[in-house]
């Protein structure tokens, strides 16, 4: 964001850089993320239930291949949901961020460019996870609504597919917080000259 519209902002703004004391943004990120893995790893073990049933029997939990995909479905469209608010956080924070510009990123980018890339990357994966859940819904409600595996092999793996995306994004995440200092309050302070230990007690 422009230095000078930043300066106008800065007496609301924290020792983060933000006008609140933890970022929004990252928290949903793992919101996310864990309800995401969670829709996929359920109708993984949904699919292979028949495998898995000698276990829950011997274990005496009451399982049902249905359950899995129900706790599937669920995950897939919270983290639909969730993404939307993880991206407007995400957008907001970004236009209050004051990162390092002599650093360059252990993949070799500076700070304009890991924003950039991480801000567009978010629209597109927003896309990706809406349309999974749409394709989720399709084949819970039309396609599949009368089988026993609620889910395609083909929406698995490109689940699969979907995590390391996610995987990827999120390290440039993580890179903009550790190596860039984005509203990083530890940073913050070095940056301003503060001991971090003093100020944060």
């Amino acid at each position: 964001m422009e230095t000078g519209l930043i300066e106008q902002l800065r007496s609301q703004l924290g020792t983060n850089g933000l006008p609140y004391v933890f970022p929004i943004h990252p928290n949903l990120v793992h919101l996310t993320l864990g309800l995401f893995i969670i829709g996929i790893t359920f109708d993984f073990v949904g699919v292979l239930f028949p495998l898995q049933q000698p276990i829950f029997k011997f274990l005496a939990l009451p399982a049902t291949r249905s359950n899995f995909f129900d706790v599937g479905w669920y995950n897939m469209l919270g983290s639909a949901i969730i993404t939307f608010f993880t991206l407007a956080a995400g957008f907001y924070e970004m236009m209050l961020a004051e990162p390092s510009v002599e650093v360059k990123s252990a993949w070799g980018l500076k700070a304009m460019e890991t924003m950039l890339w991480h801000g567009v990357g978010g629209v597109f994966l927003l896309a990706i996870i809406v349309g999974m859940t749409v394709w989720r819904g399709l084949q819970r409600f039309v396609w599949r609504k009368e089988e026993d595996r609620q889910v395609q092999w083909t929406y698995l793996v490109a689940g699969m597919a979907v995590m390391f995306l996610l995987y990827v994004h999120g390290t440039l995440g993580a890179q903009l917080a550790a190596e860039f200092g984005v509203h990083n309050t530890a940073d913050y302070l070095l940056r301003a000259g503060e001991n971090p230990n003093a100020f944060l007690k």
